[in-house]
């Protein structure tokens, strides 16, 4: 039986609406439409393409209030988180229509034989991108902006849960005057996926998700050499060191933690606190969580929300209480609450060790790990000691040595005395088993684009 897309509202267990995934024939409909729709998108002057992603934008804006609540219905986001997403989505939009274009401009290469030489950015073609639950609109913003500015034309698999945004942005980039076929949501299959990355048709995918999605995506794309970019996620350290100012690195590292319901890559998940300021850490980061309730998302108060499913709560419930079977100790949460929905406390953890689930593993909700380390040296090698390489925050009064750590982290963002935040014109992504490749600012153009050399003599 083919598998159903649906919205299921977190916050309730209530199914609002199924939608059928597509047929096959309609799968290789989509694709060859993608493809004769590039060979005139391509053409089409950079300043209307431009104009067609501005117009996004303010589409935007228009219907953030419509978009914010819809969001908040299909994965449970706090609905003033949601408005602040659609304000990031919006923002990512607006740089590559107004900043974009000056990227695309040819580079002049200094040569030394005759003639001259440029370096060309091109568009490749149709490209796939597998988009994740958790920023329905912000991670679809980010690899559907920069590539219709380029001229590749998109195919966008939204996740399961998520339908009713997937075509509400495809409908919003239709009304902002993308051509038939640029843009095409796709209620496709896994096996359809795979045939779309195996065609001619397709000259590249971007996935956002889970480390096993990634790697079978990537294998793929690998088979039939196509050009991949993946973004799988993180367990974030936050190094908290002597001379930090322990109240901003609590205020900071709570919010990084529990917002989106702890739903975010690159949540800092990981808090490893040198000795001389652990306890004071610990006392505060515990008592700002505590303010973190949980509550309806639809009230613009709420903070803490609903997980978006019951199957993640599940997930993230296995792995605490098997951290806690093994010796962990429990500072705040980790009960589940009665009643209906996917809901769960605030949760800080400390006594986590390698033999346990949480110490290897993404948490991909609202708990929080803290380590105590006794020098510089012990906390890096602890952040370090992860398959995962994405983001990190460094907190210190003296730059210097924050300036040090940023440079002896394997990861792919580092914040100094700041979380890593997402801007449109800062690149964003990991190294390690975070992923491969970058998104937004200028290397968001240039992951499926064609470095064309033109010499000229």
């Amino acid at each position: 039986m083919a598998s159903k897309y649906a919205s299921v509202n977190p916050a309730t267990g209530e199914l609002v609406q199924g939608f059928e995934t597509i047929s096959d024939a309609d799968a290789d409909d989509a694709l060859t439409r993608a493809y004769e729709a590039y060979l005139d998108w391509r053409t089409v002057d950079l300043k209307e393409r431009a104009a067609v992603v501005g117009r996004v934008a303010d589409l935007f804006r228009q219907n953030a209030t419509e978009l914010a609540e819809l969001m908040t219905l299909e994965m449970g986001k706090p609905v003033t988180q949601a408005r602040g997403e659609i304000e990031l989505s919006a923002a990512i939009f607006e740089y590559y229509a107004t900043k974009g274009p000056d990227l695309l401009t040819d580079e002049i290469l200094d040569i030394a034989g005759a003639g001259r030489a440029i370096v060309r950015t091109a568009p490749i073609g149709a490209v796939l991108g597998i988009m994740p639950w958790n920023f329905p609109y912000y991670q679809a913003a980010r690899f559907v902006a920069p590539n219709l500015l380029l001229g590749n034309t998109i195919l966008l698999k939204h996740a399961a849960n998520c339908p009713q945004q997937a075509l509400r942005l495809a409908e919003m980039i239709d009304t902002a005057g993308a051509p038939t076929g640029v843009y095409q949501n796709v209620f496709a299959t896994t096996d359809q996926v795979a045939t779309m990355i195996a065609s001619p048709q397709l000259q590249g995918v971007s996935l956002t998700g889970s480390e096993r999605a990634g790697s079978a995506v990537g294998e793929l794309a690998g088979r039939h050499m196509k050009k991949a970019v993946l973004e799988l996620g993180g367990s974030d350290p936050f190094i908290v060191l002597p001379g930090a100012n322990v109240d901003d690195a609590t205020s900071a590292a709570v919010a990084g933690r529990f917002g989106n319901a702890g739903q975010v890559c690159t949540s800092s998940k990981r808090m490893i606190v040198e000795s001389s300021v652990f306890d004071e850490f610990l006392a505060g980061f515990v008592a700002k969580s505590g303010q973190w309730q949980l509550g309806d998302p639809t009230r613009a108060d709420t903070k803490l929300g609903p997980m978006a499913s019951l199957a993640a709560r599940t997930d993230l419930v296995e792995q605490v209480e098997d951290a806690v079977a093994k010796g962990a100790t429990v500072h705040l949460g980790g009960q589940v609450p009665d009643g209906p929905g996917a809901f769960y406390p605030a949760t800080v953890l400390t006594g986590v060790t390698p033999e346990m689930r949480a110490y290897r593993e993404e948490l991909f909700g609202p708990v929080a790990v803290l380590y105590q380390v006794d020098s510089v040296d012990a906390a890096i090698e602890l952040a370090n000691d992860s398959p995962y390489g994405l983001g990190s925050a460094v907190f210190t009064g003296d730059l210097e040595q924050a300036d040090d750590v940023a440079n002896r982290l394997d990861v792919g963002m580092v914040g100094l005395n700041t979380t890593v935040k997402s801007a449109p014109d800062l690149p964003f992504g990991g190294v390690k088993n975070s992923g491969i490749g970058r998104e937004l600012g200028r290397f968001g153009l240039d992951e499926f684009a064609n470095k064309k050399l033109v010499r000229i003599v």
